[in-house]
């Protein structure tokens, strides 16, 4: 054996011995819950984004890790498994108003749209107190790729990117299986991967970055699929503790939307 080959073998050998003394020391977080963490938003950027200029390399049609401050090209996207589906109805403070946090936060069953009115020349839902109503929809997502450990993620979708959110639901509960009988079944959504990136869109009120989603195919992994399972086995037992907050520079959530 040579040398050099003595030498990696070598530190390929001390590698192993600290990896599987990092293993041993592994319960250092026992005492940690998830309430103790933040669960990472996937946000796509626009120009109101308060990361624009303040993230380095930030541009408007990224999407941006809220936890990691990670950048993924608009164009590229990310790939991720999706965990579990929430639809929900946010109480928000209005512009220049609030905290930048919720003030309420309803589930679906919620009558709470039935209280609200809309103002001349506004499309929000607004209830007596001055504070709006928008509603939500939720995708709790694994982020994954070849090169990384699965990282859970949050995707909320309100306003011009609802229809986005109904059409990933569709594609969803259409992916089709052919099962051990021959029976055809629907497989559990965190069976599939998928590939979001962003396109830009417009109407007669502006124009903005929207998500563009593309089903890639079945998950090959198992530890990526037990990984999935466990994410939304949690979110489904009420264990996922979610901060949301305004992803703009105005405190109403709409802005965020527009170039």
């Amino acid at each position: 054996m040579t040398e050099k080959k003595k030498v990696a073998e070598k530190k390929e050998n001390a590698v192993v011995e600290l990896t599987n003394t990092f293993e041993q020391d592994s319960t250092t977080f026992d005492g940690m819950t998830t309430e103790d963490m933040a669960l990472p938003f996937l946000r796509l950027l626009t120009n109101m984004s308060p990361q624009i200029g303040e993230v380095q390399g930030a541009q408007p049609g990224m999407i941006f890790n809220t936890a990691t401050n990670e950048l993924f090209a608009g164009d590229q996207g990310v790939l991720v498994v999706p965990c579990q589906y929430v639809r929900q109805y946010i109480e928000w403070a209005p512009r220049g108003g609030g905290t930048g946090a919720p003030v309420n936060i309803y589930p679906a069953t919620s009558d709470i749209l039935s209280r609200t009115h809309k103002e001349p020349g506004d499309y929000k839902d607004y209830l007596e107190n001055g504070n709006y109503i928008e509603a939500t929809a939720n995708h709790y997502v694994l982020i994954v790729s070849d090169d990384r450990t699965p990282e859970p993620a949050l995707i909320s979708m309100k306003s011009t990117q609802l229809k986005k959110s109904r059409k990933w639901n569709s594609m969803m509960v259409s992916v089709k299986m052919k099962g051990s009988g021959g029976k055809m079944f629907t497989p559990p959504m965190y069976s599939q991967i998928y590939r979001l990136t962003t396109t830009s869109e417009s109407n007669d009120r502006g124009k903005w970055h929207g998500w563009d989603i593309v089903r890639v195919g079945a998950v090959e992994s198992a530890a990526v699929y037990e990984a999935a399972k466990s994410f939304h086995a949690s979110i489904k037992d009420g264990e996922v503790d979610v901060k949301h907050e305004s992803d703009g520079k105005d405190a109403d959530g709409e802005t965020h939307d527009l170039f």
